[in-house]
């Protein structure tokens, strides 16, 4: 898959993918995803939950780089948790970026544009400045 430019100056030469929590994919520098794997090794294995996303992503992260086009090989266990056949759709989502199925991209829009949207954040307190 070719990156667009502006995704690929963010990410450096190296970037890992991995299942995200949706249908779809997430994309992210190296040093994104190594300070996510030390926030995550640092939880209690213990715990079921840890275990859960410990596996949810490590078990399917990819470590990519791209080739002169600014292309990458997605493997195809990923493509099939995305249901990514022969187009994406490449969202940015502040320091990384994720791959959805143009289908399953759509209905996450709708979802977003719902009226109750605005209700679900209020609690972040997010000051526009």
């Amino acid at each position: 898959m070719t990156i667009p430019a502006r995704f690929r100056e963010e990410l450096g030469d190296v970037a890992y993918i991995t299942r995200a929590f949706d249908q779809n994919l997430t994309v992210m520098p190296e040093i994104v995803f190594q300070s996510l794997a030390d926030r995550v090794n640092e939880l209690s294995v213990t715990d079921p939950q840890v275990r859960l996303l410990q596996g949810l992503i490590f078990s399917n992260a990819v470590r990519v780089e791209f080739d002169r086009a600014g292309r990458i090989l997605i493997p195809q266990f990923l493509r099939d948790i995305a249901h990514l056949e022969n187009a994406a759709v490449v969202v940015g989502k502040g320091k990384r970026f994720e791959l959805w199925a143009p289908e399953y991209w759509a209905e996450e829009v709708l979802l977003q544009n719902s009226p109750a949207i605005a209700q679900c954040f209020k609690d972040l307190n997010l000051p526009l400045r």
